[in-house]
């Protein structure tokens, strides 16, 4: 996360595998639906009313502007199943069979690494440096001798009544991305090589945005 007041990423119904755990930013969600509005409001205001050249440079900053910001900000998810783990970032798909997956790793940002060293970061789950002091904090509170939990906000149990020490939201999933990569990475089904599809639909567009506004700059 980037923001002080961010939402961690969380779990959420999969669209297509029954079994498959499908995790997204929600910040990066709503960041990503509000610029996509505020781009197109005001692209189509400057194609519609602009007069000479600024409804190209309106076009050219659209045809730029709405496949980035859907890159970064509405596209990157992970998908974890029971044979393979597959990582939507901005520009690249990637899918790793579990038994392919050497390691899944969590520091500055979140990372899986292939049997072959290469590492592949995961956009959808981004580290909170604010979101680990916080749970450090919680944690030293409940280790104080004595210290009785009660009911927390929402009527669940208060930091001492849990199992386990706190994490942040996305080191627990990191936890289970690799209790899945340990109990399926010699699964029979969980074998195979690591595959990687580049987004054209989002590369594309973003290249032929930019010659365009590159053109409109030299010719004008």
């Amino acid at each position: 996360m980037t923001t002080p007041d961010h939402q961690s990423p969380a779990p959420q119904p999969p669209a297509s595998t029954a079994r498959d755990l499908i995790y997204r930013s929600p910040l990066a969600l709503v960041a990503g639906v509000l610029l996509l509005v505020l781009v197109g409001w005001l692209g189509i205001d400057a194609l519609i009313g602009g007069h000479g050249r600024t409804p190209w440079f309106a076009l050219a900053g659209l045809i730029l502007l709405v496949p980035l910001v859907t890159a970064f900000t509405l596209r990157p998810a992970v998908f974890s199943g029971e044979d393979r783990l597959r990582v939507r970032n901005p520009f690249r798909s990637v899918s790793l069979p579990w038994g392919e997956v050497a390691s899944v790793r969590s520091g500055y940002t979140n990372e899986v690494v292939a049997n072959s060293g290469t590492k592949y970061q995961l956009w959808a789950i981004p580290v909170s440096l604010r979101d680990r002091k916080k749970a450090a904090r919680r944690q030293s509170k409940a280790d104080r001798p004595g210290r009785s939990g009660g009911f927390g906000l929402f009527g669940g149990l208060g930091a001492g009544d849990h199992d386990g020490p706190t994490r942040a939201e996305s080191d627990r999933i990191v936890d289970d991305l690799r209790t899945t990569m340990e109990r399926r990475g010699k699964a029979r089904s969980a074998q195979g090589e690591v595959t990687v599809r580049w987004a054209y639909e989002v590369i594309a567009p973003t290249i032929a945005g930019a010659v365009l506004l590159l053109v409109l700059l030299a010719t004008g």
